[in-house]
């Protein structure tokens, strides 16, 4: 696969003030509490000082992006914002009438752009799941019907459906889809090429959920952030819809959490951190923003401590700002060797289920699934459209292998003993289990994720 265009210059971490063992210690604090990361980049003065994937992700793969995906949607409405299409007093019942029930109560008529991008239309918890249950075949008209227990604008509830319902509005007065009207106005401004996008069923893309990016274009967007919208001599958004979108709206509340850069506030699909701002996705893909210090970092991985990752960067990344060492080389190698474990043992064995190639095997896990492993090295196929990296060996008489889904998050360990085969994920999917529907592209599922 080419490698990626590069979408940000590169210094040294010394050059651009960063100090490299702090780079280091950040590393260090995350492999110590067992991160599973599977990318980080740090920029800095608008300079890429520090990137590394942890083999086999790799640089010119896109990852799923999970909520993060809602930030950019947040752009996607500024932009038809300054265009004057939308303004944040517009009502959803006046946007999209014919998306109303009958029987839509006065509080959801009275609901806003500026409510849904701050997440404060008066649920008391996530609404997707009622909104879906409500009304299976429209979205929209299932979020106007579930019940509101507080005024609009009075407290913010993390809500998916509110982002599902702001993408559908930003299509409707654009007359785009919101993956053409991001790409005219936002990536391809940016030279990012057209990425992937999950779906629902309809084929309408989550909006809150499901876009793909490599990890330089999650820190690009991070850098337009931090210039308030500009793009080298070019403005993409205006600065006031940024600051806007990364300034507090509402506090937050801590519903079954005590992470305190979740309990600084909501912006317009911005978490207000203790520094800066960040755009978070479920397993670990944010985008952090520190003004104070001409910072971005961008990260990817599979784990479910975003908030040590942050402590990490605040604690160990922070204090080497204006800061330099003699160390840069020694960073550099230890970037360029980041791996996770692979599994370790030898090509010899016999199953059913698993077929010798040349240079590994050809694994069968359902009558049209049959992903290719190799041995000792990483080896790509794609059974059913979306790429898979996989790599494993023979530990006796069992069969172990790791077949990652490798632009998401996600893996499955396959063990096959005695001509049976299991598969277990290292973290499970949001948008169910089934193997085979994450490894077709894009991926279409109803929108049960969070």
């Amino acid at each position: 696969m080419p490698s990626p265009r590069a979408l940000l210059p590169r210094s040294t971490p010394a050059a651009s003030g960063v100090s490299s063992r702090a780079v280091g210690a950040l590393l260090d604090r995350l492999e110590a509490r067992g991160v599973e990361c599977h990318s980080m980049m740090i920029v800095r003065r608008g300079h890429v000082v520090a990137e590394g994937w942890w083999a086999p992700y790799s640089a010119e793969r896109p990852h799923l992006l999970y909520s993060l995906t809602k930030s950019f949607t947040a752009l996607a409405v500024g932009l038809a914002v300054g265009d004057g299409l939308l303004s944040l007093d517009d009502r959803v019942v006046d946007v999209l009438p014919e998306h109303v029930p009958d029987d839509v109560c006065e509080q959801g008529r009275r609901l806003t752009v500026h409510h849904l991008l701050s997440m404060t239309s008066g649920h008391d918890t996530d609404s997707l799941a009622q909104a879906w249950e409500r009304e299976p075949a429209d979205l929209v008209k299932g979020f106007l019907r579930v019940p509101f227990p507080f005024a609009e604008g009075t407290q913010h509830a993390y809500d998916n459906a509110t982002t599902f319902v702001l993408a559908r509005m930003v299509e409707r007065v654009t007359g785009r889809g919101l993956p053409e009207w991001l790409d005219e106005r936002l990536f391809g401004p940016m030279g990012i090429d057209p990425p992937e996008w999950d779906r629902v069923g309809s084929g309408a893309t989550f909006g809150f959920h499901g876009l793909h990016l490599t990890t330089e274009a999650v820190a690009a967007f991070g850098e337009l952030l931090l210039r308030e919208g500009r793009w080298g001599d070019r403005r993409l958004v205006a600065s006031e819809w940024v600051r806007a979108a990364t300034g507090r709206h509402v506090e937050t509340r801590p519903v079954g959490s005590s992470d305190v850069d979740y309990l600084n506030g909501y912006g317009y699909q911005f978490w207000i951190s203790r520094h800066g701002y960040h755009g978070d996705g479920s397993f670990g893909q944010l985008c952090v923003v520190v003004p104070s210090h001409d910072l971005v970092v961008a990260t990817t991985g599979a784990h479910t401590q975003s908030q040590v990752v942050l402590d990490a960067i605040w604690e160990c990344l922070l204090p080497g700002i204006d800061q330099a060492d003699p160390d840069d080389a020694i960073l550099a190698d230890r970037l360029r060797r980041l791996s996770l474990d692979p599994v370790r043992g030898c090509a010899d064995g016999t199953s059913p289920i698993v077929a010798p190639i040349d240079g590994g095997w050809l694994v069968s896990l359902g009558p049209s699934l049959n992903v290719e492993v190799g041995h000792e090295v990483w080896r790509e196929s794609a059974p059913l459209g979306r790429p898979v990296v996989a790599r494993g060996a023979w530990l006796g008489d069992t069969f172990v292998a790791d077949v990652y889904n490798i632009t998401t998050p996600h893996r499955v360990r396959v063990v096959v003993a005695a001509g049976t085969a299991t598969v277990t994920w290292n973290i499970e999917p949001l948008t169910g289990s089934d193997l085979a529907t994450h490894l077709r592209a894009p991926l279409v599922t109803r929108p049960d994720v969070s």
